[in-house]
């Protein structure tokens, strides 16, 4: 879970898994990776479990996002084109 308190100008985030929630100190200014870098370096060792946990999800949801827009627009009808030729032709084998 992640979100954003506007009042305290924290990103917060919590892993299910560890019971754990964790401020990372976000500001406006923090809009570079060295500096979100620098905040993630300054956790402790059950922080960045955490952190990592809840990061391997966002990043997943993202990629998943991105592929599901790219179908959605066409983008890969060209290679699901050129696979299901491939089949139809006998250039496909059982894994």
């Amino acid at each position: 879970m992640l979100r954003f308190d506007k009042d305290r100008g924290s990103l917060w985030f919590a892993a299910s898994a560890h019971a754990l929630k964790c401020e990372l100190v976000y500001s406006s200014d923090m809009g570079s990776v060295n500096e979100i870098e620098t905040a993630v370096s300054k956790l402790s060792r059950q922080e960045l479990l955490a952190f990592r946990d809840w990061f391997s999800g966002f990043d997943a949801a993202a990629w998943d996002k991105q592929f599901e827009e790219d179908v959605a627009a066409g983008h890969l009808d060209a290679l699901a084109d050129e696979a299901i030729r491939d089949l139809r032709e006998g250039r496909c084998r059982d894994l």
